[in-house]
């Protein structure tokens, strides 16, 4: 059985291309192998700058011989029939088989596909795999037509086995297959011939080019670790950044340099974020300061003065790109010793954060007032969490975080620091962002939980006023991920807050900010020069623009016209005249669908969750966690389980008796009518559960409510056993069927166990 090495050799395949072309590849190519009657035992696709690799060992010789029988139209058939039958299996008419059938005579087509060397198939499956090869950009280049990332230098394609190696022919454009390639572009420019991969990739070692990504990765960072720990440093991890250069170099070279004098009072993540963004180097820190005193660069290639060329050029880069950090990072802080973080935030007031929503400035002001509500929620001072609330976005507006935007939150940390704000609302800046994903740290500060709390629930509350809601796999505001962002700031912190009412609150101060500024703009209508006074008193600054003039005069010349559009734009923001709307049960439905992902993922079933959702407070989402995850461990046990097939057997017999009565049987059981020691056991055992479940669920204690409801197990079961509810007599069966609603109420109480599968 023969083995396929196949390489598609071309210019530099950007970074971020690689790890999925060659998983395209891969896919591509046997899936094709597989469709057409090959088989194969295994599979490995590989990748470095310049080639796509692909090793397919134990492939068949050939393909399979089929025979496929066809079923043709009746013999005595109308001869435009027998020819269409004809012409579909591309038979003649004296090649048919003529069978007995219990209708007449059948014609039938037996059709013999004969089996095709493996060598055709690769070639056919490998010309159609590089012309429409899924690269997410490609290009054109010469007379040809064939597109690809980056041009295609040459095809690589043999088939080998004990025999030897042979050239698979293929043929795309200008190109043609043969059974050589390259090694490194520096240090080992010429070409050679393999015969298989096993000397495929032994050539390839020996022309300095290391085939495995995964390799080239564990050798960049054991050099650089190496060299870190050697100076008493340590390498800031930085996994991303790893696999991007692992797939910028084909024989990585580590060299390690150092960081000028006079950059090194610049914040860490300056440092690390302005290396890794601009020269993909990575940083190292002193762990005893936590100061980033060198880097490690990644050289392609050994040099005879061991990378010092290398080095001294990166570092005159290093030093340009270091100096325009520096220049932000102090004319930011001269900005804030000067008109302080709030007004650096000032400007933010001709941002405009969604056409609908208005500006920054107007968010911010909204969660202001969500954060001073929140903050005595979750033990915090409200006036600091107020003050947060108005610095955290400040950054925004600062030089650092205008180059780099993912410093956001972090400089604003600093800068509060340097404008001598308390420590909470410093650490506010930049965890109110937080948590930004599944896995991601969650803030537990309480000014840091409270405004991360309104900006989250601001943001949804502001989309969903606007009917701005995701949509199956489209969620272009990050809205799903907010909504987990509460729900994991508020389970971590075992906080006991009303979802609803925040939502509520949020909704009322963007109806506040909504109604004066509708106010503004029709007082504008009715006596345009005074409402303009007004608003340069007021500090509107939309509303003292260029483009409010614009407006007045359309107010002057044409108020109905103007009234008529049903929106104004200030400053590129919409100042609707339509009521915004919030559908807060249908937000809180959102919450409860994140929050069921989020359970699943804990293992905890979805009708188990559905079975707590139907309970009152299901906007108190800690509450509700709380009651889902003790009647998943109650529903794991052999109580639990028995007793949720007790109390589904009560409540099927008592809805068909209630239907087909026409009455509700919930007027209380009477234990005198009791006949049996089985009856009178179960009567005894709901008194008891009922005593114990009404303060367990007061006081919250899931656990020994399940608990209680669990004692009912054995009464139910041998009630069931040794009393038949449907009685001839009808005192009897009401008195029983009242009971069954008993135990359905007294469960009722836990959870709604109807909504249990099972």
């Amino acid at each position: 059985m023969p083995d396929l090495l196949i390489e598609l050799f071309s210019e530099e395949i950007p970074a971020r291309m690689q790890a999925r072309a060659r998983e395209d590849l891969k896919k591509l190519v046997t899936d094709g192998l597989v469709e057409a009657g090959l088989t194969y035992a295994s599979a490995g696709a590989f990748s470095t700058p310049r080639r796509l690799v692909l090793t397919v060992q134990g492939l068949t010789a050939e393909s399979p011989t089929l025979r496929e029988e066809r079923k043709g139209p009746k013999a005595d058939a109308p001869a435009a029939a027998i020819e269409g039958f004809l012409r579909s299996t591309g038979l003649t008419r004296d090649q048919l088989e003529e069978r007995a059938d219990k209708k007449g005579a059948v014609l039938f087509a037996v059709v013999e596909r004969p089996g095709r060397p493996a060598a055709e198939i690769v070639a056919e499956v490998l010309e159609r795999t590089i012309r429409n090869f899924p690269w997410p950009k490609s290009m054109r280049w010469g007379a040809g037509s064939l597109r690809w990332v980056r041009p295609l230098h040459s095809i690589l394609c043999l088939l080998s086995d004990e025999g030897g190696a042979q050239v698979v022919p293929v043929t795309v454009d200008h190109l043609t297959s043969g059974n050589t390639t390259e090694g490194h572009r520096f240090m080992a420019p010429f070409r050679f011939a393999v015969t298989g991969f096993d000397d495929y990739a032994a050539k390839l070692k020996r022309a300095f080019v290391m085939l495995d990504a995964a390799e080239r990765e564990q050798t960049i960072w054991h050099d650089a670790t190496t060299r870190a720990f050697a100076q008493g440093l340590e390498v800031v991890p930085d996994p991303g950044l790893l696999s991007e250069v692992a797939g910028l170099v084909e024989w990585p070279v580590v060299l390690m340099g150092t960081i000028g004098e006079e950059f090194l009072g610049l914040p860490p993540e300056v440092l690390q974020t302005s290396m890794r963004e601009h020269q993909k180097f990575f940083s190292v820190r002193n762990p005893a300061t936590g100061r980033i005193e060198k880097f490690v660069t990644v050289a392609n290639r050994e040099t005879a003065d061991h990378g010092e060329t290398i080095l001294k050029g990166n570092a005159k880069v290093l030093s340009a790109r270091l100096s325009d950090a520096r220049f932000f990072w102090e004319n930011d802080l001269r900005t804030v010793q000067t008109v302080g973080l709030e007004g650096m935030a000032a400007g933010l007031a001709h941002v405009t954060f969604h056409n609908k929503l208005g500006s920054q400035a107007d968010r911010i002001a909204r969660i202001e007032a969500l954060a001073r509500e929140i903050a005595p929620l979750v033990g915090a001072s409200p006036d600091l969490a107020a003050e947060a609330a108005r610095v955290a976005k400040a950054d925004l507006q600062s030089a650092m975080v205008g180059e780099f935007p993912e410093l956001q939150g972090t400089m604003g940390t600093y800068y509060a620091r340097a404008a001598g704000l308390p420590e909470a609302v410093a650490l506010a800046c930049k965890a109110h962002y937080q948590p930004l994903g599944p896995s991601d740290e969650v803030p537990t500060d309480p000014v840091s939980v409270a405004v991360a709390l309104a900006d989250k629930i601001d943001t949804l509350t502001g989309f969903w006023a606007i009917d701005e809601k995701p949509t199956g796999s489209k969620d272009p505001f990050a809205l799903r991920r907010a909504a987990l962002g509460v729900i994991r700031l508020l389970l971590v912190n075992a906080l006991r807050i009303s979802a609803l009412e925040q939502v509520r609150f949020a909704h009322g101060c963007l109806i506040e900010q909504f109604n004066s500024r509708f106010n503004l703009f029709s007082q504008i209508r009715e006596e345009p020069k005074e409402a303009f006074n007004v608003a340069v008193e007021h500090r509107y600054p939309d509303a003292v623009s260029d483009q409010c003039t614009s407006i007045l005069m359309g107010f002057v010349d044409n108020p109905d016209a103007m009234v008529a559009s049903g929106r104004w734009t200030i400053d590129g923001r919409a100042v609707s005249t339509k009521p915004l709307r919030l559908l807060d049960s249908d937000l809180l439905s959102f919450f409860h669908d994140r929050l069921k992902v989020h359970l699943r993922e804990q293992g905890i079933r979805h009708d188990v969750i559905d079975a707590c959702l139907a309970m009152p407070g299901n906007d108190d989402l800690t509450l509700l966690v709380k009651r889902a995850e003790a009647l998943s461990a109650f529903l794991k046990t052999d109580d639990g389980t028995n007793l949720l097939q007790g109390f589904k057997r009560a409540n099927n017999i008592l809805t068909q008796a209630e239907e087909k009565d026409g009455v509700e049987y919930s007027f209380g059981a009477d234990p005198k009518f009791a006949e049996t020691d089985e009856e009178r056991a179960l009567f005894a055992a709901l008194e008891r559960a009922e005593a114990a479940i009404a303060p367990a669920m007061q006081a919250e204690d899931f656990a020994a409510a399940m608990a209680a409801m669990a004692a009912l197990r054995a009464p139910i079961d041998a009630f069931f056993t040794a009393v038949q509810v449907n009685a001839d007599n009808p005192v009897l069966r009401r008195n029983r069927l009242n009971m069954l609603h008993s135990i359905r109420a007294i469960c009722a109480r836990v959870a709604d166990l109807t909504r249990v599968e099972g």
